[in-house]
């Protein structure tokens, strides 16, 4: 029976050769709760950014939009108010046609409500405006003048006006009043 008790070492007598485990000393002894202490810290971010996710989804409603726009609409954004030159009248002047059409066109000029200065000169400027519109049409012939090119007549009337006629403020929009191309 003394055997079986070296075998067992119930009397806690020193092992016998190099068959105990030394304890680890320095490094090796941090290395495995460094370990323990990372892998927490990583299972935690991971848990903290998914239950983050997954209430941000809740919240927004899982990405679905809830609110429907009919694609019918369209933004209109509001027109600016103009101040109106109508004192021009009516010009009455030929087109540049070999058999020659009569047109007769009243233009209407708008300009920067706030602008004071505009007003001033335009009505300083009244002859040369009247000269400048009866010679712009006078250059142009019968088939420019029809109704589908208006837009385009427009633009070139405030192009001409703001670059060569004007200078202390900006024509920003014409109107025709009367715009007639009759043949003779």
């Amino acid at each position: 029976m003394a055997d079986n008790r070296d075998e067992l070492d119930l009397e806690g007598s020193e092992p016998i050769g190099d068959a105990s485990p030394k304890k680890a000393s320095g490094l090796g002894a941090l290395l495995p709760t460094i370990l323990k202490f990372a892998a927490i810290g990583i299972g935690a971010l991971i848990f903290i950014v998914t239950v983050s996710i997954i209430t941000y989804r809740i919240m927004s409603g899982g990405g679905a939009s809830q609110t429907v726009v009919s694609s019918t609409e369209t933004y209109q954004p509001k027109k600016p108010q103009y101040s109106w030159f109508s004192t021009i009248g009516v010009i009455r002047t030929r087109t540049k046609d070999p058999t020659p059409y009569s047109v007769v066109v009243n233009v209407i000029i708008g300009y920067d409500k706030d602008n004071k200065l505009a007003q001033n000169e335009l009505t300083n400027r009244l002859y040369e405006l009247k000269d400048f519109i009866r010679n712009f049409f006078s250059l142009k012939y019968a088939s420019d003048l029809k109704a589908e090119n208006e837009a385009r007549l427009k633009q070139e009337i405030k192009e001409q006006m703001n670059t060569g006629l004007f200078y202390d403020f900006k024509v920003q929009e014409i109107l025709f009043q009367q715009l007639d191309v009759v043949e003779m």
